[in-house]
């Protein structure tokens, strides 16, 4: 990778950091709960790849440099996006039941555990899981609406800020609604190839990658034609992003990704990945596959289910779609009116993107 992102993500952290120290002064007269409710919010935004916001900052470079006094304007821009995928990891742990996240308990449960550990350990009322869970509803919602305010406050002029908050709209219902489809797909314990790609394209691969292309191309006034090449390039890579995601929620290693072995077959995902193997694996090992979907799973039964997976060829099927994406995305690079800086640094982050191990 040519792109150094170190700086960038330092940025887009002190971004946060500076708007969460407003938000504080804002909860002080709170006292000790909203103080709680806020330290989890910095936990819940700390550290972190930020393709989300390097799309997003990229997406405005490649079209039009940003002045040298408004690239902090800019940076808390894409830092919104950051706040708005916080806010997704938030929901999304708790209706999946997740222990973890990056290797920390999950908001659901760090706030599950305060209540069990509350007043000397003699514990507060009510049932310690109902209160994580109401407390990471308001947190994720909270995070989401503050991902609209830091947005709409960045510094950028109005008019290209406004525009930008009319591709968070769209965002927002996409990433809600694609959500939706995910639980009821695994409600309904069955999803073909078609129905998890449609939840992949919705849940994940737009509002990671082509989304923020759009806010960033927005930011910079970009006319139609350039927009759409950017939105072209951004959504076969943000489905390999995603396919990549979910070869990591199965083969991934937990030291690396901070999730359980196998955190995807334990949760009961119907990835592109489990629906190619459904149909490739051999009846018995496809029913056994069905079977383990959303239960506690031993290390030996995780194994069994990833050799299924394997011996079938829908790991490799995967790869192979994922390498396909890639090079459509990047040939809509070759033929777009981009700033040769910015179609570079795109280049980079689209491997990152689809080649990383966490």
């Amino acid at each position: 990778m040519t792109w150094d992102a170190t700086p960038f993500r330092t940025r887009v952290q002190r971004a946060l950091d500076d708007f969460l120290d407003t938000q504080a002064g804002r909860l002080e007269p709170l006292g000790p709960d909203a103080a709680r409710l806020l330290a989890e919010a910095r936990a819940s935004v700390s550290g972190g790849k930020r393709l989300r916001a390097a799309f997003c900052w990229w997406g405005h470079q490649a079209v039009s440099p940003a002045r040298t006094d408004d690239e902090d304007a800019l940076a808390r821009a894409c830092a919104s996006l950051e706040l708005l995928h916080a806010s997704a990891l938030v929901h999304d742990d708790l209706m999946d039941a997740s222990d973890t996240r990056r290797g920390r308990p999950a908001t659901h449960r760090a706030f599950e555990a305060e209540h069990r550990a509350a007043d000397g350990g003699r514990g507060w009322r009510g049932d310690p899981e109902q209160y994580g869970a109401a407390a990471a509803v308001l947190l994720g919602d909270l995070l989401l609406a503050w991902a609209d305010e830091l947005l709409r406050t960045c510094g950028l002029p109005a008019e290209r800020v406004l525009a930008a908050l009319d591709v968070l709209d769209h965002t927002r219902t996409e990433v809600i609604a694609g959500q939706f489809l995910d639980v009821s797909v695994q409600a309904r314990g069955r999803a073909d190839v078609d129905a998890a790609m449609t939840v992949l394209r919705y849940k994940s691969a737009k509002y990671s990658i082509e989304r923020p292309l759009h806010t960033g191309a927005a930011l910079a006034g970009a006319d139609p034609a350039t927009t759409a090449a950017l939105r072209a390039f951004g959504l076969p890579l943000g489905e390999a992003f995603q396919l990549r995601d979910d070869l990591l929620g199965v083969f991934g290693d937990p030291a690396v990704t901070g999730k359980p072995a196998g955190d995807d077959l334990v949760e009961g995902k119907r990835t592109v990945l489990v629906a190619l193997a459904l149909d490739a694996a051999p009846d018995d090992q496809a029913a056994r596959l069905d079977a383990a979907l959303g239960r506690p799973l031993s290390p030996a039964e995780v194994d069994d289910l990833r050799g299924i997976i394997e011996r079938c060829g829908a790991r490799e099927q995967v790869e192979e779609v994922i390498a396909a994406l890639t090079d459509r995305a990047l040939a809509v690079l070759d033929g777009a009116d981009l700033r040769p800086e910015g179609v570079q640094a795109l280049r980079d982050l689209a491997e990152a993107a689809t080649q990383r191990s966490v």
